[in-house]
């Protein structure tokens, strides 16, 4: 299947042949389907906390002992998606037709964006001159820059790229008792020069307004994470030169940067889902909230799994088994012996938590939260996405119809056991939980391999708490047309 030169473009990209192989046997059998129980729901499954028991999660955060604290925030990749209505719109000027609905919204309040001031518009502009500008080289080139370091919110003194609210958050949320910031943001090594000079540009002002001082690192994604790609009939892509295509895999493969970070807790949240400064103290209150439940969570595991290193009761046995059902949604197994049982607990509470926020359904995009029967007999909290729930299955179809709530992407994860030794994250991923993507290659078909995602298969067998979130603490931008909405309007 592989020539001589297949395996050293292979090897040169820190590969190997088996593995590629088996990315090609998994692009021609697909993935199997998640057995759903049921939809996460406030019933079962989804936290929804009184305000006592919010202030209760904050301030045991604030109170609470961690090996170092962390904001991970995912930035690699172009907004070339986020334009595409913009892209269409000027393609379709270049053939001298109609300038299609959104492009037309984009012209008509241009000077509702941030970006506008950046001095490269001006008041005669036309329509096809303001998509140039702002897509292109002859302006701002944002067609190709990736979301961080666009101008999204403007205020009465400053303008605020997204990485730069994402350092006000930090500020507000994350620093730790001697008010250094960590963040660990992964990029495109093409976009470093990039972010270095929009987070240069207000880091020492940040620093003196909120008091704190940053640390932040790059990572990359390895390109050894990157899959191979295969035509319609399964055989591998062949690019026009005859070279292998392999593409990036996805957020999954965020799971080797995460596992990385040297810090206890980790803040994760998607580089585009930040608001105008109004909105900071409530989306940092409810981040609060959910480190604190994350801490919560972990202290009880940590006591528990302290009582199984002993010699645990019948009655200890049946507290964590009844904690383990009521809280993490996991119901086990019968086991044969006492030895079994308590093995059985201890390996279920030795993971990675996480704490993920969930938004009511409002018709905003995201996975949904399901609770779900494993391959080792249990159940377990897991983020699906829709391309993993089977279509034809009554029974999981009437599970997404009755489900209340979609995944913000908002997390809160400790990385730490009850040793205080880091777990390996890539020792907690279910490798039958990736997809399979429909996409092109100078205009040929092809099917794409993308890993388990970081919130959904990656962290597939992590101890998993839902808990409610207001939709005000999610806005992401898609679109550039996204950025018009009051939550990116500071006024």
């Amino acid at each position: 299947m592989f020539t001589q030169n297949d395996i050293r473009q292979i090897e040169g990209r820190g590969s190997s042949v088996r593995q590629v192989e088996q990315q090609i046997a998994t692009l021609s059998k697909g993935f199997p389907w998640m057995k759903i129980v049921g939809p996460a729901t406030p019933e079962r499954g989804i936290l929804v906390l009184s305000e006592k028991s919010a202030q209760e999660c904050v301030d045991y955060y604030r109170s609470a002992r961690v090996d170092g604290r962390c904001k991970f925030v995912p930035a690699s990749g172009a907004a070339s998606r986020m334009f595409k209505d913009m892209f269409a719109g000027l393609h379709a000027l270049e053939e001298g037709k109609p300038l299609p609905a959104p492009a037309a919204r984009l012209v008509e309040h241009i000077r509702e964006f941030a970006f506008y001031d950046a001095g490269v518009f001006a008041p005669g502009d036309e329509a096809k001159d303001i998509l140039e500008k702002l897509l292109t080289d002859k302006g701002l080139g944002y067609g190709a820059k990736p979301k961080g370091v666009l101008r999204f919110h403007r205020y009465a003194d400053e303008i605020r790229t997204a990485i730069a609210e994402h350092l006000v958050e930090a500020a507000t949320y994350m620093k730790d008792e001697d008010d250094l910031c960590h963040l660990t943001i992964t990029i495109s090594p093409e976009h470093r020069p990039l972010f270095e000079a929009a987070i240069s540009e207000v880091r020492e002002k940040f620093e003196a307004r909120y008091g704190v001082r940053y640390d932040i690192r790059f990572q990359v994604q390895d390109p050894a994470t990157d899959t191979i790609a295969v035509d319609p009939r399964n055989k591998p892509f062949r690019k026009g030169d005859g070279s292998l295509l392999f593409r990036p895999a996805g957020h999954g493969a965020l799971i080797y940067n995460l596992n990385q970070v040297e810090e206890e807790l980790v803040s994760i949240k998607n580089i585009d889902n930040v608001s105008a400064e109004k909105l900071l103290p409530v989306t940092a209150r409810y981040k609060e909230i959910l480190l604190g439940s994350a801490l919560m969570v972990r202290d009880q595991i940590f006591q528990y799994l302290d009582e199984l290193e002993a010699d645990p009761s019948v009655a200890c046995c049946n507290e964590i088994e009844d904690y383990l059902d009521r809280v993490l949604c996991i119901q086990l197994p019968l086991a044969r012996s006492r030895e079994e049982r308590v093995e059985m607990l201890r390996e279920k509470l030795n993971r990675p938590v996480r704490v993920c926020g969930m938004v009511r359904n409002e018709g905003e995009p995201g996975g949904g939260p399901y609770i779900i029967a494993g391959k080792d007999g249990c159940t377990s909290l897991q983020i699906l996405e829709s391309v993993q729930i089977n279509p034809e299955d009554p029974g999981a179809k009437g599970a997404m119809a009755r489900a209340t709530h979609f995944n913000p992407v908002d997390l809160v994860c400790c990385l730490r056991n009850y040793k205080g030794e880091r777990f390996d994250l890539t020792k907690y991923v279910d490798p039958d939980a990736g997809f399979i993507s429909s996409k092109s290659f100078e205009g040929r078909e092809l099917k794409a391999l993308e890993l388990p995602g970081l919130w959904n298969g990656a962290m597939s067998n992590w101890n998993t708490v839902f808990v409610e979130v207001p939709v005000e603490t999610f806005n992401p931008v898609k679109t550039v047309l996204d950025l018009l909405r009051d939550a990116h309007k500071q006024a």
